[in-house]
């Protein structure tokens, strides 16, 4: 019974320890970033933030007006989220919360503007910008309760999901690597032609100065 008893108890640790090791895993191995930005508004102008994210990924973010001076209420502001070639995603004006969810169609930076509207140019204030991207966007309890999962088993799907995102950024990686070598190449092979076409462009230059010495001496008799 007493070898029993140790060996449950030796069980649980290592279903305990095995959860915290995976938690810790998740946590500090996800690809995607999470977490909220302080945003000091200036009283006129723009203050933007970018986040270079790959195609079909999921973005889920919130944003939140503090005021520096609250006794005069929330300053309103406007926010606009574009796309690396510009496309408009979100559009808020006049509002002290808001938030916006989208899946990315195409890879490169996306960039999240926020300034203060007109009339209340001047007053200082901030944005808590909760920007969330990729696995650190899905919804696990919606998750766990559709599947019926929890616990180890829940800890597992979000290792997996973390794996995977991994295993994707890999590959991006891996693809804007090859894209950046064919650039290198590209550029080196150009460089060294221009080298080459410049370097017979001085010999050939070079050449016609000798010939037009020589035969200007010549006419002057001095060789």
């Amino acid at each position: 019974m007493a070898a029993a008893g140790a060996d449950s108890m030796g069980f649980g640790g290592i279903v305990r320890s095995f959860c915290w090791v995976s938690a810790l895993i998740l946590m500090f191995s996800l690809p995607e970033g999470c977490g909220a930005i302080w945003l000091n508004l200036p009283g006129s102008g723009t203050k933007c933030v970018s986040e270079e994210i790959q195609n079909n990924v999921v973005v889920l973010a919130d944003y939140t007006v503090v005021a520096d001076d609250q006794s005069e209420g929330y300053p309103t502001i406007s926010a606009k989220v574009t796309s690396p070639y510009g496309n408009p995603l979100h559009h808020q004006e006049n509002v002290t919360h808001g938030q916006f969810a989208f899946t990315t169609s195409e890879s490169g930076n996306y960039l999240a503007c926020f300034w203060l509207d007109t009339h209340h140019q001047g007053r200082g204030a901030s944005v808590n910008l909760d920007w969330r991207i990729g696995i650190a966007a899905r919804d696990w309890e919606s998750v766990a309760k559709k599947e019926k999962i929890e616990g180890v088993e829940l800890e597992l799907r979000k290792l997996e999901g973390a794996v995977e995102a991994i295993h994707e950024n890999l590959l991006y990686l891996k693809a804007r690597e090859a894209e950046m070598r064919t650039v290198s190449e590209t550029t080196n092979s150009r460089v060294a032609w221009f080298s080459i076409m410049s370097l017979g462009m001085c010999i050939v230059v070079s050449a016609l100065q000798l010939w037009h010495l020589k035969g200007f001496f010549q006419k002057k008799k001095l060789i």
